[in-house]
């Protein structure tokens, strides 16, 4: 059934965007939380970037979903309600429901209101006799899942993109424990994994020459700008990303050029010439490494699709 007049549940309030940049500023070393790189303009830069001949990630999912995408449909099973966890504007979702045998129900959770009502509106002229039930929520934080009209089999998370990198080894296990709630007995998790490969290629990814991916990070104080009131001057930050090989991860920073001040509404900041401003980690896994942590979470390995190269893992896993 096409379900035109399902609404859209509210999503992150200002309120708790200017409480955690406030927070994430006030700490040492200074962070600010990547969640809320994808307002209209974040979502718009992020596909740009996932064009990008240095950014090899969503090309390679997609490959992966497209070699593969029957297997995984034949592994998750007929009749699912697939729950999509940041599934962005729905192209490799589109490709797995193009392969479901009879999908039920879609749920796609996001923070981007904008985004979502988009994705699930294209997604009701694709598959008029699907459910889409979109709910707009900080999928970091405890979620309620709406309730269906149509029986599922079981529910299935997709989480792609390799978001789970964004969490560090503690948050990640502490939050696929969540998603074993989730999921249910007898339900399953389609999650895409960044694998550890070359440093070069990486950095390369994340230091495109284009520049897009520093415009994506300095949007994050645009928007801080724009919503809280702020006096971040752009010119005086610059975007850098490197490999740390001792933690398998990616450190995206913002650095000051010089000594500043900036004010965020009432308050005010001091920065040093050359401080930085964490904003995101992008942790890169191995094969084995992933299937542990996610078995310590409570989760049964079923296999695992790569590409020739084995630079990205799409894994699939249930609960028993």
């Amino acid at each position: 059934m096409n379900e035109k007049n399902t609404s859209v549940v509210a999503g992150a309030t200002k309120e708790n965007f200017r409480d955690e940049v406030l927070d994430g500023l006030s700490k040492s070393p200074r962070q600010l939380p990547y969640k809320f790189f994808y307002d209209q303009r974040g979502a718009q830069l992020f596909q740009e970037i996932c064009d990008l001949p240095e950014y090899y990630i969503t090309r390679t999912e997609i490959e992966i979903l497209r070699l593969h995408g029957a297997d995984m449909a034949k592994a998750l099973g007929p009749q699912v309600e697939l729950i999509g966890l940041g599934t962005g504007a729905g192209t490799k979702t589109r490709i797995l429901l193009e392969e479901l045998h009879n999908p039920a129900v879609y749920v796609p959770i996001d923070i981007s209101k904008e985004q979502l009502e988009r994705s699930s509106a294209r997604f009701r002229e694709m598959f008029p006799t699907l459910q889409v039930l979109p709910v707009c929520v900080d999928y970091l934080e405890p979620f309620e899942l709406p309730l269906p009209r149509r029986l599922s089999s079981r529910s299935v998370i997709y989480f792609p993109g390799s978001t789970i990198g964004n969490f560090e080894p503690e948050i990640a296990s502490e939050f696929l424990a969540r998603l074993v709630d989730v999921a249910g007995d007898g339900g399953g998790l389609l999650i895409g994994v960044d694998l550890q490969k070359d440093r070069d290629v990486l950095e390369r990814a994340y230091n495109d020459a284009a520049g897009v991916t520093a415009q994506f990070n300095k949007n994050l104080l645009v928007r801080i700008n724009r919503e809280l009131e702020a006096d971040f001057d752009l010119n005086r930050w610059q975007h850098h990303a490197i490999y740390s090989p001792s933690e398998g991860r990616i450190e995206i920073y913002l650095i000051s050029d010089n000594e500043q001040t900036v004010h965020i509404g009432a308050r005010e900041f001091q920065f040093r010439a050359g401080e930085e401003i964490l904003t995101e980690y992008s942790y890169k896994h191995t094969i084995a490494g992933f299937i542990e942590l996610a078995r310590q979470a409570g989760f049964h390995f079923e296999q695992v699709w790569t590409d020739d190269a084995r630079w990205f893992g799409v894994f699939y896993f249930t609960v028993l």
